[in-house]
């Protein structure tokens, strides 16, 4: 039932939030678009969204600290690029837009998310990133309620209790939206807007649009 529930939400969200990118930033077949965090393996139809739907895949780089040789016998068409964290490998205002989903949470704490928005800002001149809201009582990576609610370190010793170790330690820090509005202010983006997208009362997922003032 929970995975149902988690896979519909999944392809409804993603679907939207593909929508809500080509409106907020267009679909140019000049822009060049930078995909942070493309995943190689994919282990749901949800997996690389924009790959699967943007017009001009050629205009597209996938940047991951993880190899992408599945990704690129995916999809030949789009640049591969890996690095080890940190600092992007590019150059300022390099790519017309920086797109990002569902990625922030797993860099690290607060300062480590900091530096990720910073550098997602200093290679695009717009950027689009998502990620899930921490006030939703589901879990989506782990499918397991409430758990996200607990304390970090309560939070690692019952996920590994349920056999999802792999989301203890630093894998995930989700964002409250005060904690994403404070993210934001403290980030080098000027000019933003944070959109809260719902499932009945709860916030489902945060998006961030932002851009560079001319």
């Amino acid at each position: 039932m929970i995975q149902r529930l988690k896979h519909h939400l999944m392809a409804k969200s993603r679907s939207k939030k593909i929508r809500e990118f080509i409106s907020l930033t267009g679909d140019d077949k000049d822009s060049t678009i930078l995909d942070v965090g493309a995943a190689n393996k994919e282990y749901s139809p949800y997996d690389n969204p924009l790959e699967k739907i943007y017009t001009y895949p050629a205009k597209i780089t996938a940047l991951s600290i993880y190899p992408l040789d599945e990704f690129s016998e995916r999809y030949p068409e789009i640049r591969a690029v890996n690095y080890t964290g940190g600092k992007f490998p590019f150059n300022d205002n390099e790519f017309s837009v920086v797109f990002s989903n569902a990625v922030v949470e797993h860099v690290g704490g607060f300062e480590k998310q900091l530096k990720f928005v910073n550098e997602m800002y200093r290679v695009g001149r717009q950027l689009y990133f998502t990620t899930p809201a921490r006030e939703f009582p589901l879990e989506m990576h782990t499918s397991l309620p409430l758990i996200h609610w607990l304390p970090k370190q309560i939070f690692n010793r019952v996920a590994i209790l349920f056999g999802k170790g792999w989301a203890a330690g630093d894998y995930m820090n989700l964002l409250t939206k005060s904690k994403l509005i404070e993210l934001m202010r403290e980030s080098h983006v000027k000019e933003y807007k944070i959109f809260t997208h719902r499932l009945g009362f709860f916030p489902l997922h945060y998006t961030v649009w932002g851009r560079k003032k001319n």
